[in-house]
């Protein structure tokens, strides 16, 4: 029983942090009990320099960080600011700054959460070293120890500096825009001339208010339309893309690397060049309107980007235009593995086409390419390129705010309200908003893929 006890506590807590730190207390020697308040003195004194000074010096400079810089971010992170920037006969004398207070306090709130978790490990760590020690076994020697920096615990040597890019560039930025959503930083509340400060839940009570005021009938639209653009732009081109690899893979097409090879110049060239002369193109004095008018057969400009509806579906339609080759050479790969054994028995069996299709190549290119549609589908729920580069949004709306279009995607409304109209606090709750739908959208499709829940039927 002791045994089994010992082995169970000896590692991370099976049960309860805090029942481990406090039984790590009691039980310790004084060594472990003096690490609890000097990170790395039980390892000192029992000769582990290596991981005492480790230890010792993230202690220091968290003390330091705290006490020369940190402490005065994080004091004053519940108000934002007081202190407002004042103009005094000609000199401005700067106040709070709601901005780096907001900032730097949510880094310093990281830091001690971090640091609590190293002092934790600490007490692992003298608990560990401690029953080595009573097992009558020698600890590692320093050398071994940094050695194993490059062996054992090489994936930790490796990642440390990844890890501290993905919280430095993804982590914390996303914690500040989440943060943002509950102040009120606009035009009017901008650091460091004035202070913003925290609202609740006020701005998410705006976004889905159909009031004057509100943004509800704006952000129902603009969500409406998004959800339907990514699904007519994923599936249109997931089937048109498959139909094309099949026409060019059928026995008797004549000159097939000649077509493949055309497809595939589409994607040589840059997308935001091939958009932009795509716009330029259907635009009321572009080439198709300037022709159409020349021959006469219309006698005014078809408005392609000015009428909503019409802007849609030249969206749609554009976009199969440069899909389709992604999805005709995925396609194409797959294709060729599927085993033309099944086709030969299905033709003995008497099926037609459509029936070795629906039967044969629609089931196994959805097994295999599940995966692959829902990140398509999520990419075009923010896909800013295509409906940026072609209409920024337009054609503008009256009963639609802050800048929003017919065309708008909630990201590329997020866009205009963070660039043109400096709506911060808006801008991140469509942030907050486009998070919950692609994570939503992606959470329930993914548990309806063929190739999730049935992981084995196509081997």
């Amino acid at each position: 029983m002791g045994k089994g006890k010992d082995r169970k506590t000896a590692g991370f807590p099976v049960t309860n942090v805090f029942a481990t730190v406090g039984s790590t207390f009691v039980t310790g020697d004084w060594k472990t009990r003096v690490s609890y308040l000097i990170l790395g003195f039980g390892q000192l004194l029992r000769g582990q320099i290596v991981k005492g000074i480790a230890y010792l010096l993230m202690e220091a400079g968290f003390i330091w960080y705290l006490v020369t810089f940190g402490h005065k971010y994080v004091a004053k992170i519940t108000t934002l600011g007081t202190v407002e920037t004042q103009k005094i006969s000609r000199k401005t004398v700067y106040g709070d700054n709601s901005f780096l207070i907001l900032l730097f306090g949510l880094l310093t709130l990281f830091i001690i959460f971090f640091f609590v978790v190293v002092w934790y490990m600490n007490i692992l760590e003298n608990r560990r070293e401690e029953e080595l020690i009573r097992a009558g076994k020698k600890l590692p020697s320093n050398k071994k120890v940094v050695a194993s920096l490059l062996d054992s615990n090489f994936d930790k040597t490796l990642l440390a500096l990844p890890v501290l890019g993905v919280f430095v560039f993804t982590v914390l930025p996303i914690a500040f825009m989440v943060c943002v959503a509950f102040t009120n930083y606009d035009k009017n509340h901008q650091a460091p001339t004035n202070l913003f400060t925290w609202v609740g839940f006020e701005n998410f009570k705006n976004l889905v208010s159909f009031g004057s005021s509100g943004f509800g009938v704006t952000f129902f639209k603009v969500l409406a339309w998004t959800l339907v653009w990514a699904l007519f732009a994923t599936f249109i081109d997931y089937f048109l893309g498959m139909a094309v690899a099949i026409l060019i893979n059928k026995k008797g097409i004549k000159f097939k690397k000649l077509w493949r090879t055309i497809l595939v110049i589409t994607i040589a060239v840059p997308q935001f060049v091939s958009l932009l002369y795509v716009m330029k193109m259907f635009a009321n004095d572009g080439l198709i309107n300037g022709y159409l008018l020349k021959w006469g057969w219309i006698n005014s400009p078809i408005p392609f980007w000015t009428n909503p509806m019409l802007a849609r579906v030249t969206i749609i339609v554009v976009n199969i235009w440069i899909g389709i080759p992604y999805l005709m050479l995925i396609a194409t790969g797959l294709l060729m593995n599927i085993p033309e054994d099944l086709y030969e028995s299905a033709r003995i069996d008497g099926a037609n086409g459509w029936q070795m299709f629906k039967s044969i190549t629609l089931p196994y290119m959805l097994f295999v390419t599940g995966p692959f549609l829902l990140t398509q589908f999520t990419g075009n729920l923010n896909n800013f390129n295509v409906i940026y580069l072609l209409t920024q949004g337009k054609p503008q709306s009256m009963s639609l705010v802050e800048n929003a279009g017919s065309t708008d995607l909630l990201i590329t409304w997020l866009y205009k309200m963070t660039v043109n109209n400096t709506n911060y606090r808006m801008a991140a709750v469509i942030g907050i908003m486009v998070f919950i739908v692609t994570a939503v959208t992606s959470l329930v499709v993914y548990n309806m893929l063929p190739s999730v829940k049935d992981e084995e039927g196509f081997q």
